[in-house]
């Protein structure tokens, strides 16, 4: 289950985040005598492949070893160096990721500095193939699709908590959106915590009835509607990976599987056995709903 508990950004609609790749990989490859001191005026991840290197920032040292991801933010003195005598080598991207195109998403998370990597045997061949394709003087599109991997997947080893946000920093428009979007990324992440939607509107520092109303303009639902839907999400997963309707039900918070069924049927559209019907007639290459492309659309029609 751990890899399905949702990314810390798994509430945010794709086209909310902006990454922008400010220069070209700089592929680390340091000999004893490297040495850096230096401020960034974007955000700097690191990620070392090989070797060892040691950076001194804001008055704490922090090792890096292979797997080891380290943040740099914006605006921070640095200092690194290699301490072993073997080669320190790895990647070091510059970057922003901003939410609207206006704020600093990073800067909206407390995170560790340095993490590592969870997901370092899968991540470890694609760093190694990012740093041998990424071009002397440009970015590519494949670079901003695998640096965006690498940065969720920091991310949701790194993160802490998120900050309070200063509202008065931002337009009336603005405070609400990011409001709206950190309220869904909550039960997104989490979405078989009781009572969650009720605690996401309560903490929000807008009246709680116009917050909801907002919150379902850009949502699509009430944030408990939106609560219920993500936890069948959840149940499709399980229901895929070949749960039974019984045991995706106690999984996902229901005592009674025939009520779960009911609620699933609700908010997907199709019965729980419908609906692993459906997924085993597209693995089988047949298309239940007529859709010549194979994918199948939700909420759905039972037959």
């Amino acid at each position: 289950m751990d890899e399905i508990e949702g990314s810390i950004l798994s509430g945010f609609p794709a086209q909310a985040l902006r990454l922008t790749l400010t220069r070209t990989t700089i592929k680390m490859q340091h000999s004893a005598s490297w040495s850096v001191d230096k401020v960034n005026t974007v955000e700097d991840l690191i990620i070392c492949l090989e070797g060892e290197a040691r950076y001194l920032i804001e008055g704490k040292t922090f090792q890096v070893r292979p797997g080891d991801a380290l943040l740099i933010p914006r605006q921070t003195r640095f200092v690194g160096s290699n301490p072993k005598s073997a080669v320190y080598t790895g990647i070091a991207q510059h970057f922003t990721l901003d939410i609207f195109g206006r704020h600093n998403l990073i800067h909206q998370m407390h995170l560790r500095r340095v993490v590592r990597l969870s997901k370092w045997p899968v991540l470890w061949p694609l760093v190694e193939h990012y740093r041998y394709l990424a071009p002397a003087s440009s970015t590519t599109l494949t670079q901003h699709y695998l640096f965006m991997f690498f940065l969720i997947c920091f991310i949701d080893d790194a993160f802490l908590s998120w900050r309070e946000t200063d509202e008065s920093l931002l337009g009336k428009s603005d405070a609400l959106a990011l409001s709206i979007m950190l309220a869904a990324n909550h039960i997104a992440a989490d979405p078989l915590r009781p009572g969650l939607a009720d605690r996401v509107v309560e903490n929000a520092r807008y009246n709680p009835d116009y917050f909801m109303r907002e919150f379902r303009k850009r949502i699509g639902s009430t944030p408990k509607k939106y609560q219920e839907f993500k936890r069948m999400e959840r149940a499709m997963y399980l229901l895929e990976a070949g749960r039974s309707i019984s045991e995706t039900a106690a999984e996902v918070g229901y005592a009674d599987a025939y009520y779960f069924s009911r609620m699933f049927k609700r908010h997907i559209g199709i019965s729980p056995r419908g609906y692993v019907r459906s997924v085993q007639l597209s693995r089988d290459g047949a298309f239940p709903r007529g859709d010549e492309d194979g994918q199948l659309l939700f909420p759905a029609r039972q037959a």
